[in-house]
């Protein structure tokens, strides 16, 4: 198939080629030149413009920061609306607003091109593995019609409804994952400070029915090591929570809990975080009680 793919950062950039592996034509975008090169070298067309990208493509691909790029790329000057040929399908990969995703889908209706919301999660790992889990808004015989596309990048494929159900289910998911990356630091600091040593009560949290990712299988790598080079940054972290607190307001909900997890990602910013690994959010704790999380030989 012709694919276009916009966004070639961390997260774009393997899932981008694992579609040229998987055999198709690729045409790519990214606003940084040298993010597209290894997949120039290995066929892919560049495109100068979003719309240059999407035009006799038959599946564009977006994954961007935000809200506000998707919004650019998608409907704004020289984007993939204007370039998006009647028939062809638009899927957009980037953790976005669920009322952005609903627009957009209903203004490439009126041009006769279908629209996918499909947020990824698993991050980096995932992305280089090709084992993203891809989360899917939109009509049933589009997302069937793209799944084959998809599957090249992830191995979990959910359909969760109509548009904007796909960002709507990312926003839940990443709000448990930032939320914990937030509050564990308390907790691990609650058991250290009371004489437990750090490895200890990260193993006995994981062995039992306090167990989750970001304690298992993030903290060890990021937090424990006192390394936080980006790969999902504390920028697009917060702003992920402040989609979700956001949603609630829209729908009238009380979400205590998530507004004062946005807080302390606000602060987090403040503090000159928002560049390193979303991890990073720890430090503002162990700088208000002066215990430091790591691992130590041994």
């Amino acid at each position: 198939m012709k694919i276009a793919f916009i966004g070639t950062g961390n997260i774009g950039n393997p899932m981008a080629r694992h579609i040229l592996e998987a055999g198709h034509q690729l045409t790519v975008h990214d606003l940084n030149r040298q993010s597209t090169i290894n997949l120039e070298e290995m066929g892919a067309t560049l495109a100068p413009t979003p719309q240059a990208a999407a035009e006799k493509s038959e599946i564009i691909l977006t994954s961007l920061p935000g809200p506000r790029e998707v919004e650019a790329v998608a409907l704004g000057d020289q984007s993939v609306l204007q370039g998006a040929s009647e028939g062809a399908i638009y899927v957009d990969l980037s953790t976005s607003s669920p009322s952005l995703a609903r627009r957009i889908y209903q203004e490439f209706q009126a041009r006769g091109v279908a629209a996918l919301d499909a947020p990824v999660s698993g991050g980096v790992p995932g992305a280089e593995a090709a084992t993203l889990s891809i989360m899917v808004g939109g009509d049933r015989n589009v997302f069937e019609k793209a799944s084959p596309v998809l599957r090249a990048m992830g191995d979990k494929l959910i359909y969760c409804g109509p548009p904007g159900c796909g960002m709507v289910c990312k926003i839940c998911n990443n709000l448990v994952t930032m939320s914990l990356a937030a509050f564990l630091p308390e907790v691990l600091t609650l058991g250290v400070e009371a004489g437990v040593d750090l490895k200890t009560v990260a193993k006995s949290i994981t062995s039992g029915s306090g167990n989750n990712w970001v304690l298992e299988g993030k903290f060890p790598t990021t937090l424990f090591q006192g390394k936080f080079d980006p790969g999902f940054t504390l920028y697009l972290a917060a702003k992920d929570v402040h989609l979700a607190t956001e949603l609630g307001r829209e729908l009238g909900l009380p979400m205590e809990a998530s507004n004062l997890f946005a807080q302390i990602y606000r602060a987090a910013l403040r503090n000159g975080l928002g560049d390193l690994d979303a991890d990073a959010v720890a430090l503002l704790y162990e700088r208000r009680t002066g215990t430091k999380l790591r691992f130590t030989e041994g």
